[in-house]
């Protein structure tokens, strides 16, 4: 009896223990792809709070009857939301734009929901709402999915214009 309760207390330690690293390596294995996963947003599109948004691209609050841009290279700015079909349907796409042009233009997103005071000062009413911003000039809004050529065009027309 002694020997089974000895044996039953040895397998309960060594199962414990067997959990605590198999917890341990689930901890590691989740931190490592957070970190790769911060890793790849650095190199797509970058998303953008309110302040943000007044810092990089243009301080509408400080400058509200001029447009002034503030970035140093043309940018795509993706107004979305996380419930919307094609705004899905258009995240890829911005993504491989996103490589494509790096260095070139600068691609963001802006969730309509969580910031509803920036969409509301653009006059957003539909997602996906893509406002395309030139370097010098005014920016111009299209509205709904688009498709990677269609894309591409615009920033050819409207942000890397060949002069």
């Amino acid at each position: 009896m002694k020997k089974s309760k000895r044996m039953m207390a040895v397998l309960i330690t060594v199962i414990c223990g067997a959990l605590f690293i198999a917890g341990a390596a689930t901890q590691q294995n989740k931190k490592t792809t957070k970190e790769t996963t911060k890793t790849e947003k650095k190199m797509g599109t970058k998303h953008l709070t309110k302040a943000e948004f007044l810092t990089k691209v243009a301080n509408f609050e400080a400058n509200p009857k001029e447009w002034k841009y503030l970035g140093n290279k043309p940018c795509i700015i993706d107004f979305y939301a996380t419930w919307c079909g094609p705004c899905k349907a258009v995240a890829p796409v911005l993504e491989e734009l996103a490589e494509e042009y790096a260095g070139k233009i600068d691609i963001y997103k802006v969730d309509v929901d969580q910031e509803q005071e920036l969409a509301g000062a653009f006059g957003i009413r539909s997602v996906p709402s893509i406002l395309f911003v030139p370097m010098d000039g005014q920016p111009q809004m299209a509205m709904g999915a688009m498709s990677k050529a269609d894309f591409k065009k615009a920033i050819e027309e409207i942000l890397l214009p060949q002069k």
